[in-house]
């Protein structure tokens, strides 16, 4: 920050004067010290008190609940990252509602290892604790065995995170050793959230009441959510059914139609949820805003008719092989029941003879070792032929974005190269 804000550390905290950032006035830092320049987030609970009740009503009396609050950047899982404008009404909404359907009270405490610098950490988090006046236990960084231990130490009823952190923590050599009784609820999300790994969360890590949230960025974030009384079977298959006072709705990719229940199509929804539009980019705001406030978010699911929604994969994701459309999730879903793999993805890639091939990056449980003829063979006779993976490439890790979201981008860009196949030119 301070490359693009050099005028930081000779300013006064918070009377910030920034000539590339004029409307950077004030900037907190989370943490035991105190940046030049900067305010201390710990040293902002004292300030309170010598703000009157008068003077809090006067400055919420000025608000208007439709201004931007928060400008998040997309994750950039498929490319060039843009500038989300988020309102008061967007988030607030967003995180009661998220509460909600986790059953919070003021005796929910919840361990938060996302970051909150994310929509994840600061709504999904922070929003719905404080709109159910929960107690919140940060993880400062990310690390499977602090989560493990702050779960424990704190008796936490709730915990966050993206599959691959759930994934750690259930994989950590020292699991078996803590006691997560307290655990009740949480959520799940982020990305795909494999059914087998929601079994172990639900199993293993005693949150019988876990629940599954879908969104992303442009509809801060959460649209359709698990409630944790529903049947497990839905629990595990599903994204759940749309928040309160929320509309979803699926429609044919090509013409736009509405479709009936179990027909597959893009995911659109409407209501208090949806951004305000991209920062500074009017024309990209109306790619995924209709004219009837619908956005469409690029995703192909299914909603059953009683408004359950599978998410079957990214439009954009979606591999064409030789004119047969393969969904990534499907293939993924199914690898994922390999007693020796812990994390798959899978994608396209560029092939002359069939447009695209199926191409899987896994990642493999501790102490076990595989082979890509095991794969393969697992493959043949339980899926179609023109499913199974022609490329199988063993990885430790997958490339990420800050708030734990791949980038199959990235992968398949890394493949191309790999595999030489950037003359064969590309087929999206």
């Amino acid at each position: 920050l301070c490359d693009v804000a050099p005028e930081i550390p000779v300013s006064p905290p918070g009377s910030l004067k920034s000539a590339k950032l004029p409307c950077l006035e004030k900037v907190v830092f989370i943490g035991d010290e105190t940046p030049s320049g900067m305010l201390n987030f710990n040293d902002l609970y004292s300030l309170a008190d010598e703000v009157s009740d008068g003077e809090l009503a006067a400055v919420e009396a000025g608000l208007n609940p439709h201004e931007v609050i928060n400008m998040q950047y997309t994750s950039g899982t498929t490319g060039f990252p843009k500038g989300v404008m988020l309102t008061h009404y967007n988030v607030i909404n967003n995180g009661f509602f998220i509460g909600e359907c986790m059953r919070f009270t003021e005796k929910d405490r919840l361990c938060i290892p996302v970051p909150f610098f994310h929509c994840f950490g600061c709504v999904l988090a922070v929003m719905a604790c404080v709109t159910h006046a929960s107690t919140m236990v940060p993880v400062v960084t990310f690390n499977p065995l602090h989560v493990l231990q702050a779960i424990e130490k704190e008796r936490c009823t709730a915990v966050h995170g993206v599959p691959t952190m759930f994934i750690a923590e259930l994989e950590h050599p020292e699991f078996d050793t803590f006691d997560l009784t307290s655990l009740r609820t949480g959520i799940m999300a982020g990305s795909p959230c494999p059914i087998e790994v929601m079994k172990r969360v639900i199993r293993d890590m005693h949150a019988s009441e876990i629940t599954i949230a879908y969104g992303q960025t442009e509809s801060s974030p959460v649209i359709t959510q698990t409630r944790t009384d529903d049947p497990i079977e839905l629990r595990v298959a599903t994204v759940g059914r749309a928040l309160p006072d929320v509309e979803v709705k699926i429609v044919d990719i090509e013409t736009g139609a509405a479709l009936p229940p179990g027909k597959q199509g893009e995911l659109c929804t409407r209501g208090y949820l949806v951004m305000k539009g991209y920062y500074k980019m009017p024309e990209e705001t109306a790619k995924v805003i209709d004219a009837d406030g619908w956005l469409h978010t690029g995703d192909l699911a299914v909603m059953d008719e009683n408004g359950y929604c599978k998410i079957t994969g990214r439009i954009k994701n979606m591999i064409i092989r030789g004119g047969e459309n393969i969904y990534p999730r499907e293939i993924e879903e199914f690898l994922y029941t390999h007693p020796k793999i812990s994390d798959v993805q899978v994608y396209g890639v560029p092939d002359r003879k069939f447009g695209e091939q199926v191409m899987a990056a896994i990642v493999v449980k501790k102490g076990m070792e595989m082979t890509e003829d095991e794969v393969k063979d697992f493959c043949k006779g339980k899926i179609a032929n023109y499913k199974i993976p022609k490329y199988v490439k063993f990885v430790d890790s997958y490339p990420m974005t800050a708030s734990g979201k791949i980038q199959k981008f990235k992968l398949r860009e890394m493949a191309i190269r790999e595999l030489q196949l950037e003359d064969v030119g590309e087929t999206a």
